[in-house]
């Protein structure tokens, strides 16, 4: 199980980005978080066509088929939704990776017996404003 953003585990940011001026101050290893993918296709294909990392947040299964198909790391699902766009996910070996936003480490658990592929605690998400210069 993928795990973003507790104490205990390093690992990217996830920078919430909402034009091409915002990709412009992340750097190679943040994961650039659109949101949501009705409204941020243009930046999709973009990261896609530059080979950025990017997680997309998505409200339904078609959305989620959508960001897989246009490429994108992650795929961030409200836990009912998750559910079963993990299913499809497995069932059509989908590239992105299903992550829950969590608040607490009993989530982990509940999520883990739902196969799902990862968890991201709110740590991990930042905003453009919040990078260092």
């Amino acid at each position: 199980m993928l795990i973003y953003g507790h104490a205990w585990i390093d690992g990217p940011k996830f920078v919430k980005v909402f034009s091409l001026d915002d990709i412009s101050k992340c750097t190679n290893e943040d994961v650039l978080l659109l949101e949501p993918l009705n409204v941020s296709i243009d930046l999709a294909k973009h990261c896609r066509d530059n080979s950025l990392s990017f997680a997309v947040t998505v409200n339904t299964l078609k959305e989620a088929i959508f960001a897989n198909a246009l490429g994108a790391d992650f795929i961030l699902a409200q836990y009912e939704q998750a559910i079963d766009i993990q299913k499809i996910a497995d069932e059509y070996l989908f590239e992105s990776k299903i992550l829950v936003l969590v608040n607490s480490e009993r989530e982990i658990e509940t999520m883990a017996h739902f196969a799902i592929d990862g968890v991201i605690f709110p740590q991990a998400i930042i905003q453009v404003s919040q990078l260092k210069d």
